[in-house]
């Protein structure tokens, strides 16, 4: 059954009003609305009728969300949520509009959030409205107010004069977890949190000595240890004669709107340093790119070097290829772009890992490392990106074993039957390896179990943890097409058990492994905007017996190409360059020679990110930082085909 919604829309685009009432009507709501653009059409439509929630849109041409919320405050209709959606509202903008009355606001393009926000400013305002009718009811009778506050959907208190309080309603025990009986006179202060004890007690000393108003939002701490924050409003009551007689007050639990507020505020602070670390990881890629192609172009250049000096050049090589690793993994987690899979040996990898744990974490902690079959099977994954997940269940087993304790990691074949996928709906039948991550700490409560690949959400303190990391290591495993298993008990430790599916050693074979043969003379156009990457590559490529030509941006490309396109046999192509980009200029040679060969490249995008690809005509792609392996791989693949 459909629930019917009265809509005042502050908008003045058509397209966009239409699209709010989409949202709504998937809801389930039958929708009654009415679009507003300037200020007298608001306060008329506010005259005429009455409104369950108003939505506005941030700047107009007439007005903007601000003054459209002054209308309504003017109004005295302070019970109607009032929510913004804009697609160009900002974080500091935002949160002064909600400092200045607004229930909540939301992205445009973000819509997904509607729903949820208008069902919750909903039930806060008919919250508001119970609070309202509880006072009046405190006006005429104590019989009349307890009957209606023991049903009400918040918690509602009385106090004397003195501030001890006389009265509370059921709900108190839910949001606090004491009795009602444990909570009067002055018993209900045990329940706020040490952190904000002294500020809520003195405030509230302050209201009693001079009575007033009085609104605080502080955190309860429960019995079990669950953290709740709570809005707590309190009105002084006078009697007939104007002396206070005693306050009445109403507790909210807002836990989930503070949870939604900081995530809010994380992703936009998320989105930020992702297109922060994007720029750093560009350029950081381009540094890389002439380091890693020079010390291994060393060794060809200067064949007598010794034994010392090729090991210090292979420690420099190792370096750069882990920065790449990492660059690669902050793009991956600002972007969400693939990593690069190939066939990789599990016990490797936790080789690495062991090492680590055993420079760096406390001696109290016991390590066990177990391989539970001959001959291990192999799996298709980004390497660094299986590194990061291991690190991230490794340190969080050792933060849950703060006194110490046995860390456990063991590596197992699984071959995973009908049986087996009936119990897990993730599980597919055939081949895996396990990887098992157990240790003898805290454990988990099992209340909260199910949220702990929710992101955003940690057990940990504030500057602790941010809530990502699990979240980032589900997100990877299900990316390789694997998934995790979780077994824990509140006292005796946690077990983390992640299953990849298991490959043949032939699925891939790296580029490092292929032969590179010497050109014969073809002549490459090689087009970047970083000096020393352009310097690199055509050194490289002449010791091996290729001719050159450099540009500097597309525009300067093209010039070349015009000149030269009989003679250039392939263009090596930076996908970001100023003056004109990689993938203009590409069209841009096309349209000379169709059938010009080009390999693309890029410190920031990959191959799949590239607007249609195979449409541009781009034979290969190389991401930076490349191998001198891969550069001279790609190049010969690409001039061999016909």
């Amino acid at each position: 059954m459909s629930v019917s919604l009265r809509v005042l829309v502050v908008e003045d685009s058509e397209d966009d009003l239409l699209l709010l009432l989409r949202e709504l009507r998937r809801g389930g709501y039958d929708v009654y609305s009415e679009r507003v653009e300037t200020p007298s059409t608001m306060q008329e439509a506010l005259e005429q009728q009455s409104w369950d929630i108003v939505i506005s849109d941030y700047t107009m041409p007439a007005f903007n969300a601000l003054e459209a919320l002054k209308i309504l405050q003017n109004q005295a209709l302070l019970d109607i949520p009032f929510i913004i959606v804009s697609g160009t509202i900002g974080e500091e903008t935002a949160v002064a509009a909600m400092k200045a009355g607004a229930h909540d606001y939301l992205i445009k393009g973000n819509l997904t959030r509607l729903l949820p926000a208008v069902e919750r400013e909903l039930k806060d305002a008919q919250e508001r409205k119970w609070r309202h009718s509880a006072e009046q009811a405190l006006a005429l009778s104590d019989d009349r107010f307890k009957t209606l506050c023991a049903s009400a959907p918040l918690a509602i208190f009385q106090c004397d004069a003195q501030g001890k309080t006389i009265y509370m309603n059921p709900l108190w025990e839910q949001i606090s977890g004491y009795a009602v009986e444990e909570s009067l006179g002055d018993l209900w202060m045990q329940a706020i949190h040490p952190d904000d004890y002294l500020n809520v007690v003195e405030a509230w000393r302050r209201t009693i000595s001079h009575p007033q108003n009085w609104l605080s939002e502080h955190r309860l701490l429960t019995p079990e240890g669950d953290i709740h924050w709570v809005r707590m409003l309190v009105n002084p009551m006078h009697s007939p004669q104007g002396q206070c007689s005693g306050f009445v007050g109403t507790i909210e639990n807002i836990t989930e709107k503070k949870s939604l507020e900081a995530q809010f505020l994380r992703v936009q602070r998320l989105e930020s340093l992702g297109t922060l670390a994007s720029g750093i990881a560009h350029d950081f890629n381009n540094i890389l790119t002439p380091i890693l192609a020079g010390i291994q172009m060393l060794p060809v250049k200067l064949p007598n070097l010794d034994e010392r000096t090729l090991q210090f050049l292979k420690m420099i090589e190792g370096s750069a290829k882990r920065g790449s690793g990492l660059v690669q993994q902050i793009l991956s987690f600002a972007q969400g772009i693939e990593g690069k899979t190939s066939v990789v040996h599990v016990e490797s990898i936790l080789s690495e890992i062991l090492k680590i744990i055993q420079e760096t974490f406390p001696k109290s902690i016991k390590v066990t490392y177990s391989i539970f079959s001959k001959d291990l099977w192999s799996i298709s994954a980004d390497a660094t990106q299986l590194h990061q997940v291991l690190m991230n269940l490794v340190i969080n087993a050792r933060d849950a074993m703060p006194d110490g304790g046995t860390l456990s990691i063991a590596i197992e074949n699984h071959f995973l039957d009908k049986t087996f996928v009936k119990t897990s709906i993730e599980a597919k039948i055939g081949s895996y390896v396990s990887i098992s991550v157990a240790d003898t700490g805290t454990g988990i409560k099992s209340k909260i179990l199910d949220r702990i690949f929710d992101p955003f959400f940690t057990t940990k303190l504030i500057g602790k943890g941010t809530g990502l990391g699990l979240s980032t290591v589900q997100g990877i495993i299900k990316s390789h097409g694997g998934f995790i298993k979780v077994n824990s008990q509140l006292g005796k430790g946690s077990e983390f058990k992640i299953f990849l599916p298991a490959v043949k050693e032939t699925v891939a074979k790296n580029t490092e492994d292929l032969s590179v043969r010497l050109g014969n003379g073809e002549l490459i156009l090689i087009v970047d905007d970083e000096i020393s990457i352009q310097n690199v590559n055509k050194s490289l490529l002449e010791s091996y017996n290729f001719r050159t030509m450099t540009a500097s941006d597309g525009l300067e490309a093209t010039t070349l190409f015009k000149r030269h396109q009989h003679e250039v046999d392939l263009v090596l192509m930076d996908i970001m360059m100023p003056s004109m980009d990689g993938i203009t200029a590409i069209r841009a040679l096309k349209e000379v020679k169709p059938s010009i060969k080009v390999i693309a490249m890029s410190g920031l995008i990959s191959h799949s990110q590239l607007d249609d690809p195979t449409g541009l005509g781009i034979e290969a792609f190389l991401a930076k930082p490349y191998t001198t392996q891969e550069l001279l791989v790609t190049i010969n693949t690409t001039l061999e085909k016909v």
